[in-house]
């Protein structure tokens, strides 16, 4: 089963993710964060995302989400501590992080493959929240 890994600059937004993946998706989805700074400030952890990467690897490889685009540089940073064949199997998304966190975490829990689960999360970028006539509300949108 893919596991997924949720790199966010704050472990309080990541770790009420994780908790809303397990409802949906059941226990059986390994999830790992990798929030904040080692002492629980606000930022990303190259160290973090290795451990957190590690922990939920397996054959069916890891798919590594994230919540802002300055992110990317601690997972890159990550990904060349690891090794050739663990590399191999991460995928990294640009998927919005609640959304594509959820797509991924269902098609997981039903045992699709990598390239499938990082698909439906990417996906999840062009779902659209609102509808298309709303009433008169909200004040200030403007669609």
């Amino acid at each position: 089963m893919v596991g997924l890994v949720l790199v966010s600059h704050s472990h309080r937004l990541a770790d009420g993710l994780r908790e809303m993946l397990a409802q949906v998706a059941g226990p059986e989805v390994r999830i790992a964060v990798a929030a904040g700074t080692p002492d629980r400030r606000l930022g990303t952890s190259a160290p973090l995302i290795v451990d957190a990467i590690r922990a939920v690897d397996g054959p069916d490889g890891t798919l590594v989400l994230l919540d802002l685009g300055s992110a990317v540089l601690s997972v890159e940073v990550a990904l060349e501590e690891l090794t050739e064949q663990e590399r191999a199997r991460v995928f990294v998304s640009g998927a919005p992080i609640v959304e594509g966190a959820v797509a991924a975490a269902v098609q997981a829990s039903i045992g699709r493959p990598l390239t499938a689960v990082a698909a439906e999360a990417d996906a999840a970028a062009r779902l659209q929240k609102l509808p298309d006539a709303l009433p008169d509300w909200p004040v200030g949108v403007d669609r």
